[in-house]
């Protein structure tokens, strides 16, 4: 079964993006540590089947392509480039970017058919609010946080709209040399299995509503 791993970087006040989609703050302490560096290389040579929501696919599409990209970073550059892509999209008719395919369906739905097949592993970068939909829906299998010292006040969590507690179990931590911090959680089984009671007794009691006369 394919591993879903989130992949994002947050503020100390727990924003993975500013105001309007600001992201400066995640770039600016890259330059001052090399072993930082080799991890982001590292990473990207890892391989994976890239997943976005809309917002963040066009904002990664108008930018790796780009000989800037390439050549700013020509080893990033060059696997996000090659790498299988798939978007969450209603409304995304036509896509440019290499090696990218839209899926039009319920991200939680289309998710759980992904991870019942025998694919690759899959990493989600930014896309809020398909982070939040597949955490609720238990299909997020690890979280990966790079946390950038640097306070925002404002901004936007990726776990908005969550209605019930996910409980976590830090796996890995390693600190950089610019700050950053990477933080590794699993859920928990524990938490995972009390939110699915939750999600069913919720389900169970909307069906009994639905079908009870009202009584007056």
């Amino acid at each position: 079964m394919p591993k879903l791993t989130v992949f994002n970087q947050i503020t100390l006040d727990g924003y993975f993006t500013g105001e309007n989609g600001d992201l400066r703050w995640a770039h600016t302490r890259r330059t001052e540590d090399p072993e930082w560096h080799s991890f982001i290389e590292g990473n990207a040579r890892s391989g994976a089947v890239l997943v976005f929501g809309r917002v963040t696919y066009d904002m990664m599409a108008s930018y790796w392509p780009t000989p800037e990209a390439r050549k700013k970073d020509p080893v990033v550059a060059k696997q996000m480039n090659e790498l299988p892509k798939i978007v969450f999209s209603k409304s995304l008719q036509k896509v440019e970017w290499n090696n990218t395919r839209v899926v039009k369906g319920d991200p939680a739905t289309e998710m759980r058919k992904l991870k019942q097949g025998a694919g690759e592993d899959m990493v989600i970068f930014g896309s809020g609010s398909i982070v939040s939909q597949l955490a609720q829906a238990g299909l997020i299998d690890e979280y990966q946080l790079i946390v950038v010292p640097v306070v925002l006040g404002k901004g936007r969590s990726m776990f908005e709209g969550i209605e019930q507690q996910i409980t976590m179990k830090p796996t890995k931590s390693r600190s950089f040399r610019n700050g950053n911090i990477l933080l590794c959680y699993e859920p928990s089984r524990e938490g995972e299995a009390g939110a699915e009671v939750k999600r069913s007794a919720t389900a169970r009691s909307a069906r009994r509503g639905a079908g009870t006369p009202s009584r007056r």
